[in-house]
């Protein structure tokens, strides 16, 4: 089998939504901080073309490889690099890839991540605790869950998690030390909360607070964000589609600043969620929310 045929099914959340909030248009300059499977990339491509360019950064090598596939016929018009969107500045520089017309983040994990067992994402087939963007770091869901105190391991579920739980959690994986699996913790944490919770997986809320402290989400988000007006050029945008409410506090914090200082206007002051019809075809989707600005001066 070819790698064209084996590359894995994708549908990118709020893809029409995103490509009009970004105004593509042919011949322009965008970046991609996020280009996973290549989806939007892909119809950002389309419109851009033949004179337009677009950067694609993934910190997944794997994503990169898959990219490169489904975006190799696009030539020199797409450039994709592997690293974290957290060194946006030095790699728009790197590549001499600036002033731009728009710039997008999807965040949080993908759907190859999710469904890649041995990347320990999620709880539903048994894998090493890893849980890393990048397979090149160091640090992982494992080194987290058997080296962290109780009160290490108590504030992240509680903050990155938003569990009320969280000591009961964080005593219970104290005593089932060491773990080394993703149904090892998910049953402790089953066991931990009993019948406190029913509407979701009891371990839901502790495999993202983990996952979100592997990959520095939240810090390396702030970070990126506060790059973006200086790359952006004038009128361009400035569009992040979000997963959970700690990502979006993020994001809707900083484009109300930035508005605050004329430095950015929010095209839409409400969320972009998905329709009925696109959480229907693609139920991943259904917590996304999208919000849009554009650069002011």
């Amino acid at each position: 089998m070819s790698l064209t045929m084996s590359l894995p099914t994708h549908i990118p959340v709020l893809l029409k939504e995103a490509v009009e909030g970004l105004q593509v248009q042919s011949g322009g300059w965008f970046i991609d901080c996020t280009v996973g499977l290549g989806g939007h990339a892909a119809a950002i491509l389309e419109k851009i073309s033949p004179q337009g360019k677009l950067l694609g950064i993934d910190a997944d090598p794997e994503a990169i490889k898959v990219a490169q596939v489904k975006l190799g016929h696009y030539g020199e018009a797409v450039t994709l690099v592997n690293d974290n969107f957290v060194n946006l500045e030095t790699i728009c520089n790197k590549y001499n890839f600036h002033p731009v017309d728009g710039i997008l983040f999807d965040l949080g994990v993908s759907s190859m991540q999710l469904d890649t067992a041995q990347r320990g994402f999620s709880f539903q087939r048994d894998a090493p605790l890893d849980m890393r963007f990048d397979p090149g770091q160091e640090l992982t869901a494992a080194d987290i869950i058997n080296t962290s105190s109780e009160q290490e391991l108590a504030h992240i579920i509680k903050e990155y998690g938003e569990d009320i739980f969280s000591w009961h959690i964080a005593r219970c994986i104290m005593r089932g030390r060491p773990i080394t699996s993703t149904l090892q913790l998910a049953q402790l944490v089953r066991r931990a909360l009993g019948r406190k919770r029913s509407r979701i997986h009891p371990a839901t809320r502790t495999f993202m607070a983990i996952r979100i402290a592997v990959n520095s989400e939240l810090e390396n988000l702030k970070l990126a964000l506060e790059q973006t007006i200086n790359l952006l050029r004038l009128h361009g945008r400035l569009v992040v589609i979000s997963y959970h409410s700690l990502e979006d506090r993020v994001v809707k914090g900083f484009m109300r600043r930035e508005a605050s200082n004329l430095s950015l206007k929010l095209i839409s002051r409400k969320v972009i969620k998905p329709t009925s019809l696109e959480m229907e075809s693609n139920p991943r989707c259904r917590s996304a929310k999208m919000r849009v600005a554009e650069r002011l001066k």
